[in-house]
């Protein structure tokens, strides 16, 4: 069992009875899902989940977690999500699986919000292993572009697989 699969296990201990979880986004969080699923298999946990992404909600419904759309939610129990990095001083970098805005809301939105990291994960100052993604709407690209040079930064746009 590596790390990751470790603080999933643990992670999933701590769900309890009736809770609504919020499930992350990433490879951390992916074994957090699997975890939990086994739980609710082998245990009869009663969860509701909701996801931060597409990718989440597809893997929670193959696994047979009861989901909510996010619209429909009003609490949350718990979200459990890992970082992209994390400083001593636990300030976090995410989103570079570019579900950021749902996942900012449903760490907002928590009672609890669980960070699972690794060691891999630590860094000395945030944006030393990946760029600072910033998520905009489609038609403010450009203005946010031109407001991030004020900071000293650069913008580039990420776009998916179909363009």
């Amino acid at each position: 069992m590596n790390d990751k699969e470790r603080l999933a296990k643990h992670a999933a201990k701590l769900v309890e009875d009736g809770m609504i979880v919020g499930l992350g986004t990433g490879s951390t969080a992916d074994c957090f899902i699997e975890r939990l699923a086994r739980r609710r298999i082998k245990e009869g946990l009663r969860v509701t989940c909701v996801a931060s992404s597409v990718v989440s909600l597809l893997k929670a419904q193959r696994l047979g977690l009861p989901m909510i759309a996010i619209e429909h939610l009003t609490q949350l129990d718990l979200y459990v999500d890992g970082a992209d990095e994390v400083t001593r001083e636990y300030t976090l970098l995410k989103g570079q699986g570019a579900d950021l805005v749902k996942e900012k809301l449903l760490a907002r939105a928590s009672d609890q919000f669980i960070v699972l990291v690794d060691k891999s994960k630590m860094v000395k100052h945030i944006g030393d292993k990946f760029l600072i993604p910033v998520e905009v709407m489609p038609f403010a690209w450009q203005l946010v572009k031109q407001s991030l040079k004020q900071f000293g930064g650069h913008g580039a746009l990420r776009q998916n697989r179909g363009g």
